[in-house]
């Protein structure tokens, strides 16, 4: 008997693994972090330093790389996360100081951008903690978005991942810019000794297919899997890049 899928609203966020994630995944800088690193650069590259009012990080989780690239560009950057575990170590790295471990991160960073501020401790002082969930975002709130491996970890259910990315767009005004990466075909996973997590196996073609209707200028590529990380069982990763469609003339 095929069994329900599980659903975001069925899990418990607060509980998030947090500092098992960063070691399974952040630590250190991975070939697949630094080619999304290089692909959000040639996007941010692109954009005007300061050129964004207002920008989000959409399900900011604990991965703090999305932050410093963003701040090339936003002279704002809200970084929206509904877990009480990841806006706990999210305020801890802003008000503290952020982990030595992600300095070659921003190394990386600023070498493939220049626009970005001489240290990371000066990108990440745009970046404000929004203990909310990303979904409740009012639409045309902001000039820019970023997501990055969320969509697709929150739940089982492709029509739900569609949706949750019909809302990632909308919170960007007509004529904004989304950003974003997913994990390939990764299936329900664990984080640690023990915690289960939902997974939707979504690919280049099903991430064009949820997309393709919501933008303009849209283009979707992929890398393939890092053998440096754990084997969550997907295939590699898909990156995105995409314009909102304009607002009425």
């Amino acid at each position: 008997m095929r069994r329900t899928p599980t659903y975001n609203d069925d899990v418990d966020w607060d509980t998030w693994p947090v500092q098992d994630y960063l070691a399974e995944n952040y630590r250190e800088l991975h070939p697949s972090d630094a080619a999304v690193i290089a692909h959000h650069s040639a996007f941010y590259r692109r954009l005007a330093p300061g050129s964004a009012a207002r920008s989000a990080e959409f399900g900011a989780g604990p991965n703090l790389y999305p932050l410093m690239l963003a701040a090339s560009a936003s002279r704002h950057v809200d970084a929206i996360e509904a877990s009480a575990a990841g806006v706990a170590y999210l305020n801890r790295q802003l008000n503290l100081g952020a982990d030595p471990s992600w300095e070659p991160f921003y190394t990386l960073c600023r070498q493939l951008n220049p626009q970005l501020p001489p240290t990371l401790s000066q990108a990440l002082s745009v970046v404000h903690v929004v203990h909310a969930d990303a979904r409740d975002l009012p639409p045309g709130t902001y000039d820019f978005a970023s997501m990055n491996f969320v969509a697709e970890g929150i739940t089982e259910d492709y029509d739900e991942f569609k949706q949750f990315c019909g809302r990632f767009v909308r919170c960007v005004r007509p004529g904004g810019r989304v950003v974003a990466a997913f994990m390939e075909n990764m299936p329900t996973y664990r984080i640690g000794p023990a915690s289960q997590w939902p997974g939707c196996p979504v690919n280049r073609r099903l991430v064009t297919e949820a997309f393709a209707p919501l933008t303009q200028r849209l283009a979707v590529t992929r890398i393939d899997s890092d053998s440096s990380l754990p084997d969550y069982g997907d295939s590699g990763m898909v990156l995105l890049e995409a314009v909102t469609p304009p607002g009425p003339a």
